[in-house]
């Protein structure tokens, strides 16, 4: 009896359970603080048909749009980790690969929403947020963003 207490203390410990008021564990996944722009690359016309600029402020990620064949592609601004419950203004230029024609020209502001990726009582933290390039509608909620 006594070998089997100590086999689930032991485990409860290794664990992070705890009967002390102790939740789960926190786990090691870490999140950068940034401003993701994710899209469609089906939505460019073709393979690296365009290439999508995102600027935060005065930071600035590029790539081109992506397989076609892929589901959903982006890119991310980063952050200071530090940067806080603030509002930026985000810039989404979308031109040609070809011709460098703009496809998109738009701009939002975008409040930052603290994330824990490893639960609300562990650290890390990081400031966040998620728009979609949409080829109409500029920067949209990516809510509801088709993975077909």
């Amino acid at each position: 009896m006594r070998r089997v207490l100590l086999t689930l203390a032991t485990a409860a410990a290794l664990t992070g359970c705890s009967a002390f008021g102790r939740d789960a564990s926190c786990t090691r996944a870490d999140r950068d603080s940034a401003v993701s722009v994710v899209w469609r690359p089906a939505d460019s016309g073709g393979t690296d048909a365009a290439v999508v600029r995102v600027c935060v402020k005065d930071r600035c990620e590029e790539r081109t749009s992506g397989d076609a064949d892929d589901p959903v592609a982006g890119v991310s601004v980063r952050l200071p980790d530090d940067v806080g419950a603030v509002t930026v203004p985000v810039r989404l230029k979308v031109t040609a690969a070809r011709d460098d024609r703009i496809l998109v020209d738009a701009g939002r502001r975008a409040r930052l929403t603290e994330q824990h990726p490893n639960g609300t009582s562990c650290a890390p933290g990081a400031w966040t947020a998620t728009f979609r390039a949409d080829p109409d509608k500029g920067l949209t909620s990516p809510e509801g963003l088709s993975l077909r």
